[in-house]
């Protein structure tokens, strides 16, 4: 699904088959989960293929890196262009790169001297389609700051998001929205939350989510299109009376929501501020004029 004898990545400052690239299996990475990585989208636009934000991408997973004390000495220019050329030896346009920290082998519960850095790649369109989701609320909570990185994107971390959204899958929703530890929403397993009430969208402050560079694109927008948005924290109760919703992230897009816990919108999507920010997100990333949709 992911590669073939012929894919190529990135890995140690070599590009190397993918069929050749090895782990060792006593990574501390692969036994405790600290390591770290990131998700960047490529774009066939009207000027060529175009990687979104990898920059802003590269320098977070080197913060990521610092928040856990692994060294990275690489420089986010510098893999913005390996990026590039990642695509072009694998002929690929509109994708998804992974880059990954990983650590060599360590059995002890501290840090390791020894990582090493994996960029792979492959074709994969939005995360959810085209559909409008139904959510539910999940039982599983994110973590609480005190005890996590939750600045951090930390390979590890991903457990209770999978848990979440296998959860909501068993159920029969598409994604689900998680709580903060404090018991207000926070944000789905895979994107951050986006919630339309009279005329404002409201999202959950910094500080008990993971900051999304998606999140930030569309503050801007928002901000660019004269659409009141707050970040404030967003009491469960308030989904039930919201006119409309959606989620945003690299893999997910701005993807709009159908219902959550079955309960639907007053707004079909087309006519919420989610479907505006949508449109000028995707010509944003496709680098076409966005003016047009300001209504």
């Amino acid at each position: 699904m992911y590669y073939t004898k012929d894919t190529v990545l990135f890995m140690d400052g070599k590009f190397i088959k993918a069929v050749d690239a090895h782990i060792d299996p006593y990574s501390q990475t692969l036994h405790y989960g600290l390591g770290a990585y990131e998700g960047i989208r490529s774009y066939k636009t009207l000027n060529g293929v175009k990687l979104f934000k990898a920059f802003e991408h590269f320098e977070r997973l080197k913060n990521s890196c610092s928040q856990l004390g692994l060294p990275f000495q690489y420089d986010s220019e510098e893999l913005t262009q390996v990026a590039y050329q990642l695509l072009e030896k694998n002929n690929l346009t509109d994708a998804y790169l992974r880059p990954l920290v990983f650590c060599g082998p360590n059995m002890r519960l501290t840090q390791t001297p020894e990582v090493h850095l994996m960029i792979g790649t492959w074709k994969w369109a939005k995360y959810h389609g085209e559909k409008l989701l139904k959510v539910c609320v999940s039982s599983h909570h994110r973590p609480d700051p005190a005890a996590f990185k939750v600045e951090a994107k930390i390979t590890g971390y991903y457990v209770s998001n999978i848990l979440a959204t296998s959860e909501a899958k068993s159920r029969g929703y598409d994604d689900a929205l998680m709580l903060d530890h404090n018991g207000n929403v926070a944000a789905a397993p895979a994107g951050n939350f986006f919630l339309e009430k009279d005329g404002v969208l409201y999202t959950a402050p910094l500080g008990n989510i993971f900051p999304g560079i998606t999140r930030h694109v569309v503050l801007n927008i928002c901000r660019a299109l004269d659409i009141p948005v707050l970040e404030r924290n967003i009491n469960p109760h308030e989904l039930e009376s919201a006119d409309s919703a959606f989620l945003c992230g690299t893999a997910v897009d701005i993807a709009g929501i159908e219902s959550i816990d079955a309960n639907t919108f007053k707004k079909e999507w087309k006519e919420s501020l989610g479907a505006i920010v949508q449109e000028a997100y995707r010509c944003q990333v496709l680098e076409r004029s966005f003016s047009y949709v300001i209504i």
